[in-house]
């Protein structure tokens, strides 16, 4: 099947280090460095966060790190930060604009609920101000900048914040050498800027799945439907499928074990999460997305590579050879190379292999899929008899394919 790239809003993500006065790397800052107006509403907003956690995770290497990230005032108001783990995040929040107390005291409510649940919360120098009394106590992190304050002011920001709260106080913006000297001087027990480390751009891709798998997924959830019946409709759709597991793997949600099927990842996230995550991802969706003829034909080749295996394969490695068929197509759904899709997700080596390669028999198993989908009465017939298929079999197994990706409304 031949398809075109399609076009897809791109978010560029920057991670700067953070180290300590060893200079051994802590934590990273992740900053959305998008300039399109529509990337900046509150539901992009959000869609950074899960693609900060998940794509930089793996292109950039931040798995075992803390995550500075910066969230607007409006965007902590939701429950989706219940989907990661408050032990990998640092909230960054800004000042109320004109110090309005009353945005002050309305911000506060939600602040400290976030600090009762575990989540570390960073500001900058402004919070000694007198206004913000009541957000110091919250207080893990205090950024100095030490290029926009004057440097008569470093000192005695610097001794009001360890006065007026228990924070670590963290000197970013720092270009120079004099500069790090003085945040030393200071007793800055965290370092950024441009001196310690320039920040390294990532490109993420917005992954958006079709909107009527996933408003029928959300209502799966509320009638805490079987997980047989989430898992299967999971597996009718790639982009939904990819997301969650690109979610359930990422830096965020802070697993120790890599997961690689749908079932255990929804038995980990639990109802009430998956149920969060499904409505913020409803709120991203567009209905009518041309992705809906791509995501067909990689569910038929999940449907027809899990009905080859069958008879041949253990139930896991039929569960293998499914997302090695929906995952097939990952490059267009994402409009990416495929080594840079793949890269988004933890998957079983064999499954990579097949996918990048066609090696393995997933390889073999796919190629043959790919033959019987094309008419290619050759490849089929080398195949075939390299698997040892007979012919009737192969077309079953595509007719119940095509049959079953029809009965679910594919």
């Amino acid at each position: 099947m031949s398809t075109l790239p399609l076009a897809r809003p791109i978010q560029l993500i920057a991670r700067q280090a953070i180290v300590d006065t060893q200079h051994t790397v802590v934590a990273y800052a992740l900053y959305d460095r998008s300039t399109a107006h529509h990337l900046h509403d509150t539901g992009s907003d959000i869609a950074m966060l899960f693609n900060a956690m998940a794509d930089t995770s793996n292109a950039l290497g931040v798995q075992s790190k803390t995550l500075f990230i910066n969230r607007t005032h409006q965007s902590l108001l939701g429950d989706h930060l219940d989907l990661t783990n408050p032990g990998k995040l640092v909230i960054e929040v800004d000042p109320v604009p004109g110090h309005a107390p009353e945005a002050i005291a309305t911000l506060h409510t939600t602040l400290a609920d976030l600090h009762r649940r575990g989540f570390k919360l960073a500001f900058n120098h402004t919070v000694v101000a007198p206004a913000y009394k009541e957000w110091q106590p919250l207080a893990h992190y205090v950024k100095l900048d030490m290029q926009a304050v004057p440097a008569d002011m470093h000192k005695p920001l610097a001794t009001a914040i360890k006065a007026r709260t228990s924070a670590v106080l963290v000197a970013e913006k720092i270009e120079t050498a004099d500069q790090l000297a003085s945040a030393l001087a200071l007793g800055a027990q965290r370092l950024q800027g441009y001196w310690i480390d320039r920040p390294e751009v990532v490109k993420t891709k917005i992954a958006t799945p079709a909107h009527t798998n996933v408003l029928q997924l959300f209502n799966l959830v509320r009638e805490q439907a079987e997980i047989e019946d989430i898992e299967a409709l999971l597996k009718r759709d790639a982009l939904l499928g990819f997301n969650l597991l690109r979610l359930i793997n990422s830096a965020g949600f802070g697993l120790s074990q890599e997961v690689t099927s749908f079932r255990h990842a929804v038995m980990l996230i639990g109802m009430q999460r998956l149920q969060r995550w499904t409505a913020l991802i409803l709120t991203a969706t567009r209905s009518g997305d041309a992705t809906a003829i791509i995501g067909t034909t990689a569910v038929v080749r999940g449907r027809m590579m899990e009905l080859l295996g069958k008879d041949r394969l253990t139930p896991e490695e039929c569960e293998s050879a499914f997302v090695a068929g929906l995952f097939s197509l990952l490059d267009d759904l994402l409009a990416l190379p495929m080594d840079e899709a793949l890269q988004l997700l933890t998957l079983p080596a064999p499954v990579v292999d097949a996918i990048q390669h066609g090696t393995g028999t997933l390889g073999r198993m796919l190629a043959l899929t790919k033959a019987a989908e094309n008419y290619d009465d050759v490849s089929f017939a080398s195949l075939a008899t390299e698997l040892g298929y007979d012919s009737h079999h192969i077309n079953m197994a595509h007719m119940d394919a095509l049959v079953w990706a029809d009965s679910i409304g594919l």
